[in-house]
């Protein structure tokens, strides 16, 4: 697959090119795979419009993908959503004239979208700071990158768009120095590691991420801290920005993140809210001053007890 390397926006042109592995497949199953992350519904409802074509040509939602074919998908803009500051707590671990720094919780979605418009981090940053940048839209003022849902830690926040541009590039660049903290299943027999696959969109849930031999290179180097019984925490390192890459990456060497029942055990065990995992560090250039800066989120509560819990 070979898109235009774009985020997903509410108003965006994308191309791809279709890759041997989706020969055949029917245009909205394959337009649901894709990293921009359609559902088949609304791929089907973009393709009665017109909003997906094969090489330039409309098409029906049965028609199937060749190799090699130029599959263009517009996403027109969506209905305004009407946004409302709510005073939610929040952690401000740094802030200034271009930058703040969230300790996000878990459990926390980032930023609104159908079935989550209020409660979100966005909805909080909106009451809590005045100046945020406008590059994402209105949907997802000041949002530079993201984190899952179920994923704790550290965030950026651009508060003017010459801010966002900059830190965006330096992602894009992989600059950005990212660490990350998991509680996982199992016995390492290496205690430390580089994992490289490619990752794409799953062909048969969208939701999910799946290792593949084509899509985006995803690079996690991990170690080992402390080792458990039946569970160990590690440190990860990513020198790429993959969705859901941490967990994907431990689940396919058999170490899946404690609580995550989307890439791990459908049991769980620990009776976990979501996956543990927690962005403990991050190090980025101030886009005003180029200073290097690295800012640290505490273990957040519920994993400071399971490790108590684990290292009894």
């Amino acid at each position: 697959m070979n898109s235009q390397n774009k985020p997903f926006d509410a108003m965006a042109s994308y191309t791809f090119e279709v890759t041997p592995e989706f020969n055949g497949l029917r245009i909205d199953t394959y337009a649901a795979s894709l990293e921009i992350a359609l559902s088949r519904t609304a791929a089907v409802e973009l393709i009665s419009k017109g909003n997906i074509t094969i090489n330039n040509k409309r098409i029906s939602k049965k028609t199937v993908v060749k190799t090699g074919d130029s599959v263009e998908i517009y996403i027109p803009p969506i209905k305004a959503i009407d946004l409302t500051p709510e005073n939610i707590p929040i952690d401000v671990i740094f802030q200034d004239a271009d930058i703040a720094v969230i300790n996000k919780p878990q459990g926390m979605v980032v930023h609104p979208a159908h079935g989550n418009l209020d409660g979100t981090l966005v909805n909080a940053i909106m009451f809590h700071i005045k100046d945020l940048s406008g590059i994402n839209g209105e949907i997802r003022p000041g949002i530079v990158h993201r984190l899952d849902k179920d994923t704790s830690g550290i965030i950026i926040i651009a508060k003017n768009d010459t801010a966002h541009r900059t830190l965006a590039e330096q992602f894009k660049a992989r600059t950005c120095d990212k660490k990350y903290l998991a509680l996982v299943e199992g016995v390492f027999s290496k205690q430390h590691d580089i994992i490289e696959t490619y990752i794409s969109r799953d062909t048969v849930n969208r939701k999910k991420m799946a290792i593949s031999k084509s899509g985006k290179i995803a690079i996690t180097e991990y170690k080992v801290l402390e080792q458990f019984e039946d569970a160990a925490l590690v440190e990860c390192i990513l020198h790429t920005g993959r969705t859901h890459q941490i967990r994907l990456h431990l689940a396919s060497i058999g170490h899946p993140c404690l609580g995550d029942i989307v890439y791990g055990f459908k049991k769980n065990r620990y009776n976990l809210k979501g996956q543990a995992l927690h962005s403990a560090s991050l190090t980025i250039s101030h886009p005003s001053t180029g200073e290097r800066l690295t800012f640290n989120a505490p273990v957040p509560e519920y994993m400071q007890k399971l490790l108590e819990k684990l290292r009894k």
